[in-house]
């Protein structure tokens, strides 16, 4: 047998060095010949239990098993076909929960999204470390502690553990779908939301940034997404360094311990599309192109958020309008219809609802911090039409009218989004700041972004 020398590029060296659960991670041309290598070296076995579906068999589930077979290696598969399409839920990862458990193989994930979360949870249930080879540069969940499943109709991120290994081959993750790789992109872009709303949330004494994965995510963010066309065309280097963010992005998810690092707002818009069953043209939209559309709808409140000045921002007068637990619980139940949902979604809200007397504290440091605040803001974000271009350039939509959702949805999503997430976001920042309805109306008028 081949004996390979793990050589990871000095980024992603580093981020590993500082994961408790990830050993490695191998990016580079004919990665799929290291899994037999990698396998005996990590897990000491020569048993595995090879979960796909049809399509990422043919990309590269087949010739990976006829590697393990020649090495010498019992295989035990289970492929879900590819129609329907695969549903990121608790429920599909139970069909092969049994059978693993009971065979005993290392789990080896071959997919990309779904495929990985699913054998992700499967395997925490059974205190299992498991190898994931990547299929495509998707989204940011391959190193990520967490599976972002839905159980009973609600999504949400399940903690789990990373993989212990890591295999992307560049040829294969090259030669994915081009709408996958542009997934990938928009998943990324949305760290910018989500960095802004991080910073909101420090600067208000709320969530501290935290200082080893802020520039986990940050330092690199804008190279990574600095070449949207080579995503169209799938340019190998632009793959390499798309896939590379996305992993950064989940190792600081793991180390951090939430997914703060990665998800804001923008992701409060893509969950709910998703927990909805959002579909276009008989397909469900895509991770990365909700989360690329709520990166460009919570960009298009930032815009307006930065023209403000909350210099004369009246305590007294904000706590006298605001909307008391009780009218925000009443919206809740108008505005979703399954159970489950609207009882996550009051516990939420309730958690994070802050009493008058903090209210007013918080507006007090509102006005003294936000001159310097909305500079940072300012100098962080990329701006909203910037941003567009950039999604367009690699290949996604950047209308919601592209993947048939309408205006009236699309703002009732917004105003939705509020509520399903106790994390610190614009939106919260607008709430409290008795600002909400005015921002929304404005986004969503004609001399707004969406109008």
């Amino acid at each position: 047998m081949t004996e390979f020398i793990e050589q990871p590029n000095e980024t992603i060296r580093s981020a590993v060095a500082q994961s408790k659960k990830i050993d490695t991670i191998v990016i580079e041309n004919d990665a799929l010949q290291r899994v037999p290598f990698l396998l005996r070296e990590h897990f000491k076995t020569s048993s595995v239990f090879l979960i796909a579906d049809e399509n990422t068999m043919v990309a590269a589930g087949n010739g990976l098993m006829k590697d393990l077979t020649e090495s010498g290696f019992t295989l035990t598969t289970h492929v879900f076909p590819a129609t329907p399409y695969l549903k990121a839920k608790v429920e599909n990862a139970d069909v092969f929960l049994s059978r693993l458990k009971a065979d005993g193989g290392v789990p080896v994930a071959v997919g990309s999204g779904v495929i990985n979360d699913l054998v992700k949870y499967a395997a925490f249930q059974i205190n299992q470390p498991y190898l994931s080879v990547a299929t495509a540069a998707s989204m940011d969940g391959y190193a990520s502690a967490g599976a972002p499943l839905s159980k009973k109709g609600f999504k949400h991120t399940i903690p789990c553990a990373p993989p212990r290994v890591i295999v992307a081959d560049l040829g294969v993750i090259s030669n994915a779908p081009k709408a996958m790789s542009g997934w990938g992109y928009g998943d990324l872009a949305g760290k910018i939301p989500a960095g802004a709303d991080w910073l909101i949330a420090d600067a208000l004494g709320i969530e501290s940034l935290d200082s080893v994965v802020w520039p986990l995510v940050q330092d690199d963010l804008r190279t990574w997404l600095s070449n949207p066309a080579g995503v169209v065309i799938g340019d190998a280097e632009t793959s390499n360094a798309l896939f590379t963010g996305l992993v950064m992005v989940g190792i600081a998810m793991e180390i951090h311990g939430s997914s703060r690092p990665a998800s804001g707002a923008d992701h409060q818009i893509a969950h709910l599309w998703e927990m909805d069953g959002v579909k276009y043209e008989g397909l469900p939209v895509s991770h990365g192109t909700c989360v690329a559309l709520g990166t460009l709808t919570i960009l298009s409140l930032y815009e307006w958020l930065l023209a403000q000045d909350f210099h004369e921002l009246d305590a007294q007068r904000v706590i006298r309008h605001r909307r008391r637990f009780d009218d925000l619980a009443k919206e809740i139940r108008r505005s979703f219809v399954s159970p489950n949902i609207t009882e996550k979604a009051l516990q939420e809200t309730r958690a994070k609802y802050i009493e008058d007397d903090l209210l007013r504290e918080r507006i007090v440091r509102i006005k003294r911090i936000w001159p310097g605040l909305r500079k940072r803001l300012a100098d962080f974000l990329i701006p909203f039409k910037e941003m567009k271009a950039m999604l367009s350039a690699a290949g996604i939509a950047t209308d919601p009218a592209d993947v048939g959702i309408d205006c009236a949805y699309h703002r009732q999503t917004l105003v939705n989004s509020l509520f399903i997430r106790r994390r610190y976001t614009i939106l919260d920042f607008l709430e409290e700041t008795g600002r909400f309805d005015e921002a929304i109306n404005h986004v969503f008028s004609d001399a707004g972004r969406w109008g």
